[in-house]
């Protein structure tokens, strides 16, 4: 594909050169600096000054002056010209003889020094000699198969190696102590220091003219087979691939990034870095093409003229303008070594970043965001296409000059909506990613709120994300957007993030009231009562309670029941206070209470009665509508019998009172319980309700966390109950005796044979018996067992206690006291571990008086 990368304008024109005389042909030519040299069939050297002259248009065009030339007298073709600047000497070969030349007068030097015996030459552009002063150069001799190395200084020469090659040398080209040669029938590399050489590859020197040109450290440009343009290391590898010239190319050139080859009509430019063929200009009749510091000469025979490359970075907007994105990147990258590192980095974050929007336009995202992210993209650049992203206190300004030149997004996709909502697609997955980087630096308001506003016109998911976690959405701007797209829950996540619960909660709940309409949850009944439930704002909450509680008395409680315990401790939200509030509300009021009693365990009388009072009231009301204990009866009743069982802090003569009158039998017997009334509890539980076994229930939650004594009297009073001879019947003997063989444990056997009837046989009572007579066992057994290791304990400590004693201590009337110097009067003494015998009294008075000794005593009546 063409890029334009050089024009080629006129150096030297024909009649500055020959004028009038038509014989005149240009044989070679060279260039330093601003001085051009060219040397022609004739045998005369022209030296022109050369004036590079810019218009105001940007137009590039070169005056030659003509400021001498020279007749070397030979009759023969001036045949190369090396310019050695730091000798101010030109090399002219001309009839195999190479001449030094001053470069300003093209006088030969005065010692007449020149080097005879050349075909062609070469100058060693990476030297190794290591003299300022002097140049090496390398010539094909005209013996057979012979390379010479000379060193040249300013008034004469010196040779330094001759190598011999495998075949006749055509071309040479040097590079430190490699030589690249163009043989009969192959290229080598030929290290003139060691000896060893490298084959490249074959050509046939007959068919087509050799090209060899040193284009770097250690590489080479070669004519290969096949008008192929071959890349070589002094290693004989290829880093790059070819470049496809025409077959009979005549001379290369090079001109970073591109290589020039010249051939009969055209000069082709390609690039080094994607191999393709650039730019291709016509040109008849060359046959000179040369590269002198980055300036290309081309010549006719008659002419001289110069490619003028255009700036890089005119080449890349050209290519970025033709929407070649991968052209215009490689060669910015291939730009590197060409510019300041600073200008460099600038120019290309803003090629990357033109790139970027170049595959956003064409719809190819991915490409986009990389180059996007890689050249370091103002985000607002992107977001200010889209027209009313970005928030109206913005102070963005686009780009100048302009990276793209889009208008805004209907302009780029010309109205189409299907291409228009995947650019917004990939504007919010870009933003999503973006938000959180050091790319959002400076401008994370812009990129929240333009990607709130996205996700409120698609109506996608991630916006009540957005807006639950950190964000930096300008208010004004967002809450405009949202109310115009009618996402009213969003709106008050919005004013909840900004601190104005208030005007969310307002919001919120005039959804669920049907004043506004918003879908985004069918919960929102819920979700608000769980907002207030976490809301500080205690004004707030009270202010509000009363529309919860009057939706859902069940599930508006959680105001208050859920609240955390800390908060609940701390604030001003006091029981009494909110019980109060709940008179209203019954069903909430009980569910209130059961959290202070059960939930928080809160031990004061007046919550526990209250809370027993509203289930008695709660279920009397129950029954006074139907006669059948439905769901709702049954659960209250096991709430009331719960409370009745596991509290002690109700008024139970209050409760009792309240229950008087009523079927409620089982809380009496409860009640009666708790007044350590336990016969009339019995009473009702076998007489009224006849229910034995929630008597016998009775007597072992009763009797939980008491001794066995009494247990065992409750369950005594319980058979007495069964057997009362006034009230005798069949299913209270049955009962009786269930209650013996269940319970065996709980008796004390011999009291219940003296209660029994005496009618009844050993038979009936025989599981009652036989447990009777095992417990007995056990517990003699145990008790046994019990002795046992109670008299091996003893036996122990009185073993231990002989131990301790150990050896007699004897006491007469000659003995003293060690503290007092005393005689014994009485046969009581102390002591010590060491030995010592005291008084007790000086014992103890040491003792007081001093606490760093510590010691035994034991006191003996021996004598």
């Amino acid at each position: 594909m063409s890029v334009k990368a050089f024009k080629l304008v006129s150096a030297v024109e024909r009649e500055m050169l020959m004028g009038d005389k038509n014989y005149i042909n240009i044989e070679c030519i060279e260039c330093c600096g601003k001085n051009l040299y060219i040397g022609t069939n004739d045998c005369f050297i022209y030296h022109f000054l050369l004036d590079e002259k810019i218009s105001t248009a940007g137009k590039i065009t070169f005056a030659a002056t003509k400021q001498l030339h020279k007749y070397l007298g030979l009759k023969k073709p001036v045949s190369e010209l090396k310019a050695a600047s730091a000798l101010t000497r030109l090399l002219v070969l001309c009839d195999n003889t190479i001449t030094l030349v001053n470069m300003m007068n093209l006088e030969p030097v005065p010692t007449g020094a020149r080097i005879k015996g050349a075909v062609t030459f070469a100058l060693n552009e990476n030297p190794v000699s290591g003299d300022p002063f002097c140049v090496e150069v390398c010539i094909i001799s005209v013996k057979r198969r012979t390379i010479q190395m000379f060193m040249v200084f300013e008034d004469r020469v010196q040779i330094v190696k001759e190598v011999f090659t495998p075949e006749q040398p055509c071309a040479v080209a040097v590079d430190g102590y490699y030589l690249c040669l163009a043989l009969t029938t192959q290229y080598i590399i030929l290290n003139y220091n060691t000896g060893a050489s490298q084959d490249l590859f074959p050509y046939c020197s007959d068919e087509k003219r050799p090209i060899v040109k040193r284009i770097g450290r250690q590489e080479f440009l070669l004519a290969g087979p096949g008008g192929l343009g071959m890349f070589a290391t002094v290693d004989g590898i290829s880093q790059r691939a070819p470049v496809h010239w025409s077959e009979n190319v005549i001379g290369a050139a090079l001109c970073f990034p591109y290589v020039v080859a010249l051939d009969d009509e055209f000069i082709t430019v390609h690039s080094m870095l994607d191999q393709q063929q650039k730019q291709t200009l016509p040109f008849k009749e060359g046959h000179i093409l040369q590269d002198f510091e980055g300036k290309v000469i081309v010549a006719t025979n008659k002419g001289v003229y110069i490619l003028v490359p255009l700036p890089l970075e005119k080449q890349i907007q050209d290519l970025l303008a033709s929407h070649r994105v991968e052209e215009a990147l490689v060669l910015a990258k291939g730009a590197r070594r060409n510019i300041p590192k600073e200008k460099f980095q600038v120019m290309y974050k803003r090629i990357l970043q033109q790139a970027g929007f170049i595959q956003f336009a064409q719809l190819q995202f991915l490409e986009a965001k990389e180059l996007f992210r890689s050249g370091q993209l103002d985000v607002r650049e992107l977001i200010s296409l889209y027209p009313f992203l970005l928030p109206t206190s913005s102070s963005f300004i686009r780009s100048h000059p302009p990276l793209h030149e889009y208008a805004d997004l209907n302009q780029l996709t010309q109205g189409d909506q299907e291409k228009m909502t995947k650019c917004k697609r990939f504007l919010m997955s870009y933003l999503n990613e973006v938000r959180s980087t050091e790319v959002a630096n400076g401008y994370k308001e812009d990129i929240d709120t333009a990607l709130l506003k996205l996700y409120a016109e698609a109506n996608h998911e991630s916006l009540l994300d957005l807006l639950v976690s950190e964000n930096f959405c300008l208010l004004t701007d967002s809450a405009a957007w949202l109310e115009k797209h009618k996402k009213y829950f969003a709106l008050g996540l919005l004013y909840h993030y900004n601190g104005q619960d208030a005007a969310a909660l307002q919001l919120w709940v005039k959804i669920v009231d049907g004043d506004i309409q918003d879908s985004t949850r069918s919960d929102l009944y819920e979700y608000i009562v769980d907002f207030l439930t976490f809301c500080p704002d205690q004004d707030l909450v009270w202010k509000y309670s009363e529309w919860v509680l009057e939706k859902n008395e069940q599930v508006g409680i959680q105001i208050f029941t859920k609240r955390p315990l800390e908060e609940q401790e701390k604030t001003n939200f006091k029981p009494d206070d909110i019980i109060s509030c709940l008179n209203k509300y019954p069903k909430a009021r009980i569910k209130y209470l059961e959290h202070l009693v059960l939930e928080r365990k809160i031990e004061k009388e007046k919550y526990h009665t209250h809370l027993a009072v509203l289930y008695l009231e709660a279920i009397l009301q129950l029954k006074s509508v139907t006669t059948d204990n439905c769901t709702e009866t049954t659960e209250l009743l096991f709430k009331l019998r719960s409370l009745l069982q596991k509290s002690d802090l109700y008024r139970i003569h209050f409760i009792l009172d309240k229950i008087q009158g009523t079927d409620l039998h089982m809380e009496s017997a409860i009640l009666y319980g708790k007044l350590e009334e336990h016969e009339k509890a019995l009473h009702i539980l076998v007489h009224k309700l006849k229910d034995f076994h929630a008597a016998e229930e009775y007597c072992m939650w009763n009797s939980e966390n008491r001794d066995v004594q009494y247990r065992r009297r409750l369950f005594h009073m319980l058979l007495s109950v069964y057997l009362n001879p006034d009230t005798l019947d069949c299913a209270l003997v049955t009962a009786a005796v269930d209650l013996l063989n269940n319970h065996a444990a709980e008796f004390d056997a011999a009291l219940v044979l003296e209660v029994v009837p005496d009618s009844w046989s050993v038979q009936l009572l025989s599981p009652f018996l036989a447990g009777a007579v095992r417990q007995s066992i056990h517990t003699k057994r145990m008790t046994q067992a019990a002795l046992g290791l109670a008299q091996a304990e003893n036996l122990i400590y009185r073993h231990e206690k002989v131990k301790e004693k150990g050896a007699p201590i004897l006491l007469s009337d000659k003995k003293v006291c060690q503290v007092c110097q005393n005689p014994f009067c009485e046969p009581v003494f102390v002591r010590y571990p060491n030995g010592g015998v005291v008084h007790t009294h000086c014992a103890a008075n040491r003792h007081l008086n001093s606490n760093t000794t510590h010691h035994s005593s034991s006191s003996s009546n021996k004598t």
